[in-house]
């Protein structure tokens, strides 16, 4: 996530669907998702959720489906039945409370789709004009500055975060950015030479759309692929990106006004509406050395064009069907092989999740989550941790300097559950039933000066980066904290129905998860403050990355498209989290049911290790359109769900004894081949 440093469960868009809300049954753990036509020993991961996989295809206006997208749905109904009842509620305004009438006047704007069509381009000319021709390059610094108070990215990344080597305020963040195309390998990498096609006559029916003349569209449109395909060629790639240590270089103002001049920094700054910081912190600095040749160099009407491109790319899903289906085809349809749109209702439910994200989610939690939902996963949490602190405690490999260091920092760390204790307040936002995308630019702008005027601030630690809707969890490595919204707490993952076995093996195994951030290759690097700082002695460091390295050649054995295989360095984190997740959940669950584990008798057919590995890896159960899964493998930091499902099991003498996995079998691990870090 950009300007935050987290680690979500995840790789699933957290509020998305494609199916129609199913029965409950078909969300929670149950043998009717097996496929017992398979062995588990030579496929566990059809064996455990094969008979789901195949009665759920991706739905057409899905590029994946997965237990967490299915969750996703549910919720997105439930979302979509709050936004009509305050929709309907707007009737009487003196009765209304101020976040039902926003979310309802928002949602509004969004559904009528008559007045977004009659309003054409009229919502972009206030906008456009500003790229009237005038003097360059001197222009450019306040028409980033006003871009990026918008939300629009263009030409490089800035934003304000907590400083990762001072976890007790907010810094400046510059890094680098600027891109339409998901990843630098998409402009570099030949496998991708036909999607670049595809943009180029995407961007020319855009300019088209905006009313430049076909032909001239057709000839200013490679210069902006050409500008975007150098700022490529200057950034680092996602593997690099994964070291902070190597992407954080604190800079003064006068450094940056002296190395890179062309940008015109304190007028930068002085459009953003902010002062002049005691410091910034640079990601990449090689990158601003590109850019700052470019902006001198590339011509003027280059970079209005790209300007004008990048505008109307950030508005184009909130404007007429034209500009809509234009973003379609090639954002989703060819990027990422979905066929058809999202209902309208979907995306109008997920716009306002994303702008309004409080607003709707105290509904939400009014509606939608028990208290009791809380302390049950507290007693969860209170397991799972004391787990891992006694392996910290007794981990062989660990010297005493650097044990004492790390158990300071578990002792310290904290935990959130379901939503924030005060939600944020919204009131200032003005919200037209008549004006989409004016609501979207004043939505994201409100939260852009949010962050970015916290510059120098202290911290707060009350502050949550999801809404309490999403099916996700995450880590905060500067917080040193753990956050499980209230949407993921259901079944799949929490269910108060199923045994302790299927609890444990789901959420349990995120809990685990999360916890084991905190001391993943990235997440070990933050002290007990939450500071990025070296506190590893140098043998501790040596071993955790020897066993590290493990996991990259483990993961990059799988095969998930022919010639298409796991990237084990871009994956470590979530790798590492998951082995430690269901190791941790496994141990947890064990002691919870203390020495009767074994000799509880079956469900279903299933001692309660065994279930404990079945609905585990029936958290995991998905599919993906052949683009959609190249993308991932691409940019996404999670493995692809087969691999999150039978790479950790591998690893454990447990499973392997649960299910009588032996040497021959396609699952076998050798002991000698397992990953062993927590």
């Amino acid at each position: 996530m950009t300007g935050s440093p987290q680690h979500p469960m995840s790789d699933a868009p957290s509020s998305t669907g494609g199916k129609g809300a199913e029965a409950d049954e078909s969300l929670r753990f149950s043998v009717a998702h097996l496929d017992r036509s398979v062995r588990p020993q030579d496929d566990f991961y059809t064996f455990a959720a094969g008979g789901w996989i195949a009665r759920n295809p991706v739905p057409p206006d899905r590029s994946s489906w997965s237990s967490f997208q299915a969750l996703a749905e549910a919720n997105l109904r439930r979302l979509h039945a709050l936004l009509v009842e305050a929709a309907a509620a707007r009737a009487d305004p003196s009765a209304v409370r101020e976040p039902v009438r926003q979310v309802g006047e928002f949602f509004t704007s969004i559904m009528d789709q008559a007045t977004v069509e009659m309003r054409g381009l009229e919502p972009l000319r206030g906008e456009l004009a500003r790229l009237a021709p005038g003097e360059w390059p001197a222009r450019l610094p306040q028409l980033l500055g006003h871009w990026h108070n918008l939300g629009i990215g263009a030409a490089f990344s800035a934003y304000v975060d907590i400083d990762r080597q001072d976890s007790s305020r907010y810094a400046p963040y510059l890094e680098q950015g600027g891109l339409s195309l998901p990843d630098r390998e998409y402009y570099l990498a030949e496998g991708f030479a036909e999607i670049r096609r595809s943009f180029l006559r995407h961007l020319e029916r855009n300019l088209v759309l905006l009313g430049v003349d076909p032909d001239q569209a057709r000839s200013v449109s490679p210069a902006v692929l050409d500008l975007e395909t150098e700022l490529a060629r200057a950034s680092r790639s996602r593997t690099a990106l994964r070291d902070e240590l190597k992407n954080y270089h604190r800079r003064s103002l006068e450094e940056l006004e002296r190395d890179y001049p062309a940008l015109r920094w304190r007028e930068y700054l002085s459009a953003r509406g902010s002062g002049t910081p005691d410091y910034v912190v640079l990601g990449q600095p090689e990158f601003y050395e590109r850019l700052d040749h470019l902006v001198r160099d590339v011509a003027p009407e280059t970079w209005m064009v790209y300007l004008r491109w990048h505008l109307l790319r950030a508005a184009a899903p909130w404007l007429s069907a034209a500009f809509g289906a234009e973003n379609f085809d090639f954002y989703h349809r060819i990027l990422q092989g979905q066929p058809e749109p999202e209902p309208r209702w979907k995306r109008a439910t997920e716009l306002i999740d994303s702008c309004l994200g409080e607003a709707l989610g105290q509904l939400y939690v009014e509606r939608h989550f028990p208290p009791e939902a809380r302390r049950r996963m507290e007693a969860l949490v209170a397991d799972l941790r004391a787990v891992f602190r006694d392996r910290l405690s007794r981990v062989p490999w660990m010297s005493p300097g650097t044990r004492e260091k790390a158990l300071a920092k578990f002792d310290r760390f904290r935990v959130k559950i379901g939503h924030p204790e005060r939600f944020r307040d919204y009131a200032s936002i003005r919200i037209d039933p008549t004006d989409l995308w004016g609501n979207v630019a004043r939505a994201r702008a409100f939260e852009v000066a949010r962050r970015w005027g916290r510059m120098g601030q202290a911290v707060d630690r009350t502050e949550w980066e999801m809404t309490p809707p999403q099916v996700n969890a995450y880590f905060h490595p500067s917080l040193n904290e753990i956050v499980f919204p209230a949407g993921i707490l259901q079944p799949p993952f929490f269910d108060v129905d199923r045994d302790d076995a299927v609890n444990y093996g789901a959420i349990g195994a995120v809990i685990g998860h999360e916890i084991t951030h905190g001391y993943d290759d990235q997440g070990r690097k933050y002290d007990a403050e939450g500071n990025l700082k070296d506190w590893w002695q140098p043998a501790d460091q040596a071993e955790f990355d020897a066993r590290a390295q493990r996991s990259v050649r483990q993961y990059g054995r799988f095969e998930a498209l022919p010639g298409a295989h796991v990237n084990g360095e871009l994956t470590l984190g979530e790798n590492i989290a998951d082995l430690g997740g269901v190791s941790i959940a496994l141990e947890a669950f064990q002691r919870r049911r203390g020495n009767s584990v074994d000799a509880d008798p079956p469900i279903d057919g299933f001692t309660p290790k065994q279930r404990f590995f079945l609905s585990y890896a029936q958290l995991w159960r998905g599919a993906y359109r052949e683009p959609a899964l190249r993308l991932r493998l691409t940019i996404d930091p999670h493995s692809p769900v087969r691999f999150r499902a039978i790479g950790p099991l591998s690893n454990l003498e447990e499973f392997h004894r649960a299910f009588e996995v032996r040497p021959g079998d396609p699952l076998w691990t050798a002991p000698e081949d397992r990953v062993d870090i927590w």
